[in-house]
């Protein structure tokens, strides 16, 4: 099973399957850490590690329609260049390890699981977790890959796993804790982030917003890293132009935006069909002695 810890504020203790008489067992009965905390696997399959003073609100994560939003827009597969680079990045091995597949992989705002299993799934499913705040998204993600570990945990709070423990954590536009991220990370272990380039969904957010090109975020990004000891490997532009029919561009404003204005509204409305840039920026770091200059 895949090495996750107790979340219970001030504990930290690694967490285990164990039967009603104490002894070590199956997941089924629930998992332990040694003061005795416990935490039970949802009915969907995930493991629901979040604390009450982790939730900013009673519906914590993103909301249900931009979760179904993002889903649909994905599996349009506008986006399979990205996923198809995003898996070279992953699949390369790290010094320490030798192989990706030897090696402990965490995916920190997972959504609904639809980048993580057509990226991971190749490698062996009981190294793969994915962290999540929204149990919309993941009761989708654990009920299409079930093999895989899914926790319902904020990222923005203490990780769920321990020191020096993980080999490769991403995050494909999620959350980035780096403070959190370097304390997890193994000696030699590798971060792979991808972020909105600035021309992403240009077209739309000068249709729906009056706004245009965004300032490109990778070097602020890069700078971060470098404060807690995260060498930038290699950055690189991924950009796509595509044709999207109404009900795509509404997804694509409705998963990038929580909250869409009704007069954004009417402007996507008033497009139709529209040729739309994607554009994301991949960034690559590991965890190593030498910083080099942003």
């Amino acid at each position: 099973m895949f090495p996750i810890c107790c979340s219970v504020r001030g504990c930290g203790l690694p967490l285990a399957s164990r039967d009603a008489e104490g002894q070590s067992s199956d997941a089924s009965g629930g998992l332990f850490c040694d003061r005795g905390h416990h935490f039970e696997q949802a009915k969907a399959g995930y493991w629901s590690l979040l604390q009450p003073q982790d939730k900013k609100s009673a519906q914590a994560g993103d909301s249900d329609d931009a979760v179904e939003a993002r889903r649909r827009w994905l599996q349009r597969g506008h986006m399979q260049g990205l996923v198809d680079r995003v898996r070279q990045l992953a699949g390369q091995p790290c010094s320490a390890i030798g192989a990706q597949q030897s090696g402990w992989t965490v995916e920190l705002g997972c959504g609904e699981g639809t980048f993580s299993q057509a990226i991971f799934e190749s490698a062996a499913p009981d190294h793969y977790c994915g962290v999540e705040l929204s149990k919309k998204a993941l009761r989708l993600a654990a009920r299409s890959w079930p093999a895989a570990t899914w926790v319902l945990a904020n990222a923005d709070r203490r990780l769920p796993f321990a020191d020096r423990s993980i080999q490769h954590v991403v995050s494909l536009f999620g959350r980035r804790p780096y403070q959190e991220i370097a304390r997890v990370l193994a000696d030699d272990a590798r971060v792979l982030v991808v972020v909105p380039g600035p021309e992403d969904l240009i077209e739309l957010r000068q249709q729906a917003q009056e706004v245009g090109q965004r300032k490109s975020r990778w070097q602020a990004i890069a700078e971060q890293f470098a404060e807690v000891g995260l060498g930038l490997l290699s950055h690189e532009q991924w950009k796509h132009s595509v044709s999207l029919q109404r009900e795509a561009l509404q997804d694509a404003m409705a998963m990038t935006y929580r909250a869409v204005r009704r007069s954004q509204q009417q402007r996507i409305e008033q497009l139709g069909n529209a040729e739309v840039t994607l554009n994301a920026e991949i960034l690559l770091f590991d965890k190593a002695s030498h910083v080099p200059t942003v």
